[in-house]
């Protein structure tokens, strides 16, 4: 049993009342670490720590190039403890150990590529309109930033919130899932080996109420950056009414994908069994619309659900499975009862739909596809976070466009098609923050990641977000060698 604590201003505590929660291994369904769940006080502890050190601290005094020498430190000990880090998120949600190392492996670059920035964040000069008025905009730290991480992809979405925060000189409070705590637990140990100051960085542990409340309605809290379903999501824009922090949602999604006629076939099952049975489907931008061309419809079927049923599904820590479990057994009982329901509205089972033979303990769920009439179907219209394909069938591409914008959702998309022109047309069409054609999942720290309507605002990643973790300030010199101007004498 693995017994963690959390960071807060530059040590490693338990909760002020000593309470914990338990973490449960998906693969055995076993519980495998223990973690401090944070009352308000020790959230309270968090913020004010972050607080001094963005104002009073070393951090404070550091320039913007030894923010990012910091950062460059921390990314070349991520990468170094690239496989402690996978393995220990394998354990702790199930995802595939072959999956969390590389994952964490490529963190080290979002930590950086905004260590590098640290030092680019520019203010301007401005051409004024009136004479002797020399006029200048420099862009500062936000403030405090607080960010909520989902069990899922807690180590690369914890940079997405940090790194950028990090370098424009921001102090950052990190609530992990109270689903999967444990990987960003690891990492707080990096944080401290690679000599931040204290409070710079703090990790607190705990469940929605009242941790998460009270970090997101903190007053001294600038900015929250938040990552999760869209019902937790409702909570926290009423909590930022308290403080009106800058807020930027990131809330999954119903992505579709289209494949053409036209499309490269191997290319196509590639991305759509990439885009819903990768990660066994626990994904924001999960492709789990797949819209299929009549022309290919049925061979596309027929080809994942044989590769479908070859998957080898097993102990994510082993190099040779291709599927592990579930995070929780909630959602594995969900996946059940939405494909079921799917079926008893019209929907064809053509592959999986329940657990795998053999596997008794463990939150596992087979790899599935639906072949659905149209979107009335209950799996066609919920966000699962399950290896759950439902495969749709459409004529022309106006009508498979608006069959992909049918949602209140818009993050990702995907389309497979070798007509260059008809690939823009398509892209500029659907209503998603990202296109993939001939692709899918693929992410960099160098473009932008968020969404539409339901999947939230804000964006994460790119050049332009580091400008959302600081703010303007003008700044006004009179240069003229005459006295200010009475202002009761009228010219």
């Amino acid at each position: 049993m693995t017994e963690y604590l959390m960071y807060i201003d530059g040590e490693f505590c338990e909760a002020s009342d000593g309470g914990r929660f338990e973490s449960i291994n998906p693969a055995t369904g076993l519980v495998w670490a223990t973690a401090p769940a944070a009352t308000e006080e020790d959230v309270d502890r968090a913020v004010q720590a972050a607080r001094r050190a963005l104002h009073d601290g070393e951090w404070a005094r550091m320039t913007a190039t030894q923010r990012g020498k910091a950062l460059f430190r921390l990314a070349d000990l991520v990468e170094e403890h690239a496989e402690v880090l996978g393995s220990v998120e394998t354990t702790d949600s199930g995802k595939l150990a072959v999956e969390t190392r590389g994952q964490s492996a490529y963190v080290a670059e979002y930590y950086r590529y905004y260590g590098g920035l640290a030092d680019k964040i520019q203010g301007a000069t401005l051409p004024m309109d009136k004479p002797d008025m020399h006029v200048y905009t420099l862009r500062e730290p936000i403030g405090v930033v607080a960010g909520v991480v989902p069990w899922n992809a807690e180590m690369l979405l914890t940079a997405t919130k940090a790194a950028p925060a990090l370098a424009a000189g921001n102090t950052v409070v990190i609530k992990s899932s109270e689903e999967a705590p444990a990987p960003v637990l690891e990492f707080a140990r990096l944080v401290d080996e690679a000599g931040f100051p204290s409070g710079v960085f703090n990790l607190i542990t705990g469940f929605g109420e009242p941790c998460g409340r009270a970090l997101t309605s903190h007053p001294l809290v600038s900015r929250v950056s938040f990552t999760g379903g869209v019902e937790a999501a409702r909570h926290v824009v009423a909590n930022t009414a308290n403080n009106f922090a800058h807020l930027s949602l990131e809330l999954g999604g119903k992505s579709p994908i289209l494949i053409f006629d036209d499309a490269d076939f191997e290319s196509a099952v590639n991305g759509a069994v990439a885009g819903n049975f990768g990660a066994s489907g626990q994904s924001c931008v999960a492709g789990s619309r797949v819209f299929v061309q009549s022309g290919m419809h049925d061979d596309f079927i027929d080809e994942v659900v044989r590769r479908a049923e070859a998957v080898r599904i097993g102990d994510p820590l082993d190099v040779e499975t291709q599927m592990g479990p579930l995070a929780t057994e909630a959602q594995r009982d969900r996946c059940e009862a939405v494909v079921a329901e799917s079926v008893a509205q019209g929907a064809t089972l053509r592959t999986g739909g329940g657990r795998p033979e053999g596997f008794d303990v463990g939150w596992y769920f087979e790899p599935t596809l639906l072949a659905c009439p149209d979107q009335s179907i209950r799996s066609t219209r919920v966000e699962l976070f399950g290896p759950v394909m439902s495969v749709l069938e459409f004529e022309t591409e106006e009508e498979g466009i608006a069959m992909a914008n049918d949602t209140e959702f818009g993050l990702g998309s995907g389309v497979f098609t070798r007509d260059g022109a008809r690939a823009h047309r398509v892209a500029k069409a659907i209503h998603s923050g990202i296109v993939w054609v001939n692709t899918y999942r693929a992410i960099s720290p160098i473009s932008p990641f968020g969404g539409f309507g339901q999947s939230g605002y804000g964006r994460e990643a790119g050049l332009d977000v580091i400008q959302e973790f600081t703010r303007s300030k003008a700044v006004w010199v009179n240069t003229s060698q005459e006295p200010m101007a009475n202002p009761f004498v009228m010219r």
